[in-house]
């Protein structure tokens, strides 16, 4: 009998008796997971109630002016909606960002910063919050460097971060996060702009922002950020026209382009286009039905209808903000990107946009798509649980309810296109190209055309049943894709023995 000589060979001969795995604490785990989730629900529901304040607030001030133009609501409206809702959320998606990177990655994440000034929270990282002032204070204070050959063309250097900053929280002002309400007395819509072409509206500055990227890598006189700037200019023209396209299908369902009457549509029940005419003449009143549900059970969002739609939209809209894995105009380990020569403010401008134009994307998705501020199932009894049991503050408690829903369903989206960006490689720039050009237009045309049959033959219903499929071939589609996976990287890895 031979011994084992080598140190790996005595001790794969001896024998350790059975090894009993550690028992996973799945109590701790979903107890704490439970927790989480109910605090953070909590903390959105509160805020919801502060942001409903503040805009009442902000709307009272404004009509203690002697001189009144009628101006105090919507003055009210846009400082609420896009300087607290759209900027808050953008800064703090910064963070949330991060952190999510680290988690998918492995890591710790950002914790280095602390509030110093403060003696109780000296030593205490608190999550990496306090990196959001640190990164605030660091662009603010930062040198405003103009490169030398930039300085003929100064004044387009210094315009391109506005026309990319400015669109991404302007494409804001039609997105319904609420209908009329009343909250304590004062009626008021958390709707900037109520406007017949909405989604036209969407389009048309959405086209301004590759203007921002184009003189952004042209003036920088470098030319890595004018490769940059280039690569943006082609993506972002490439990618409108599949993104317009997407939608025709929730127009043709819906019968009109005003993101408001959409997500009324979508909590009632057979809307053709003579009831969204006549919703969008009287967009003040709250409609809800009990038969608002499609064969009794399934809500009438445009998801049901326009699967298809909605997953070419979340795609081509990625592309559009030039997010991960489209993100070819800025690759980090490649050109830097068309902000490149940038520093300080300008450079946060650019930034922050790409966030805007995330919290935007998420808006859009949840009118037209997902319901919008509307509550699936629960929506007529706590309509008249609130407005029976509780009085006029029964009014109030809907408003915050119906603000917290839309919040909630907007930072899903969100959600699911960080996990796209930290889930996936960086695409080349041909395959991104290909992408566009020859798989998503080509599909995003017969969505178009399969809707428009389908509507004219068999109506919504038939549409629900076929968006029924769709969900049906796409969930296949996702876990035939998973289970595949593994073998196929498998089989690159074998190894062949002789």
């Amino acid at each position: 009998m031979l011994e084992a000589t080598t140190p790996a060979a005595r001790l794969a001969s001896e024998d350790f008796g059975p090894v009993t795995p550690p028992k996973p604490e799945y109590r701790r785990w979903l107890i704490g997971t439970v927790a989480g989730w109910t605090a953070f629900l909590g903390f959105l529901l509160a805020m919801s109630w502060v942001f409903l304040a503040l805009t009442r607030f902000i709307i009272w001030i404004g009509s203690l002016i002697p001189v009144d133009w009628g101006l105090s609501p919507a003055i009210g409206t846009i400082l609420s909606l896009i300087m607290v809702l759209v900027m808050i959320t953008s800064t703090l998606l910064t963070m949330a960002d991060r952190k999510w990177s680290a988690l998918m990655q492995d890591r710790v994440g950002p914790n280095r910063a602390r509030f110093s000034i403060i003696p109780f929270l000296r030593d205490k990282p608190l999550h990496g919050i306090p990196h959001i002032m640190a990164d605030v204070l660091k662009m603010l204070f930062k040198e405003d460097f103009i490169p030398e050959g930039a300085v003929p063309n100064r004044f387009l250097f210094n315009l391109a971060p506005l026309l990319a900053f400015a669109p991404a929280f302007m494409l804001f002002a039609v997105v319904p996060v609420s209908p009329e309400l009343t909250f304590f007395g004062i009626r008021m819509q958390l709707q900037v702009a109520r406007v017949d072409w909405g989604m036209l509206y969407v389009f048309a500055l959405a086209s301004i922002a590759v203007f921002g990227t184009a003189l952004a890598g042209w003036t920088s006189n470098n030319k890595l950020a004018l490769l940059g700037g280039l690569r943006a200019s082609a993506q972002l023209v490439s990618y409108e026209v599949t993104l317009g396209l997407t939608l025709v299908g929730a127009f043709i369902v819906f019968g009109t382009l005003r993101l408001d009457t959409m997500t009324l549509l979508q909590g009632m029940a057979e809307p053709a286009i003579q009831v969204a005419a006549s919703i969008a003449n009287r967009a003040g009143d709250f409609l809800v039905r009990d038969d608002s549900l499609l064969f009794g059970w399934l809500p009438s969002w445009g998801a049901v209808f326009q699967p298809i739609g909605m997953v070419l939209f979340m795609v081509a809209a990625q592309a559009e903000i030039k997010r991960a894995p489209f993100d070819t105009p800025e690759g980090e380990s490649e050109i830097i990107g068309y902000f490149l020569e940038y520093s300080g403010l300008k450079s946060g401008m650019f930034l922050i946009a790409e966030y805007a134009e995330t919290v935007v994307v998420g808006g859009i998705v949840t009118s037209i798509f997902l319901g919008g501020y509307h509550i699936p199932w629960l929506e007529p009894t706590i309509v008249r649980t609130t407005e029976g049991w509780l009085g006029a503050s029964g009014f109030a408690w809907l408003a915050v309810l119906q603000v917290f829903t839309f919040v909630v369903k907007m930072l899903s989206v969100v959600w699911v296109l960080m996990v796209v960006r930290w889930a996936f490689p960086r695409f080349r720039y041909d395959q991104i190209m290909r992408l566009g050009w020859k798989m998503m237009l080509p599909v995003a045309l017969s969505n178009v055309v399969i809707t428009g049959a389908v509507f004219l033959w068999a109506g919504r219903e038939g549409l629900a049943w076929v968006g029924i499929l769709e969900w049906i071939a796409i969930l296949f589609f996702i876990g035939f894709s998973a289970r595949a996976q593994p073998s196929a990287e498998a089989g690159n890895h074998t190894v062949t023995t002789h």
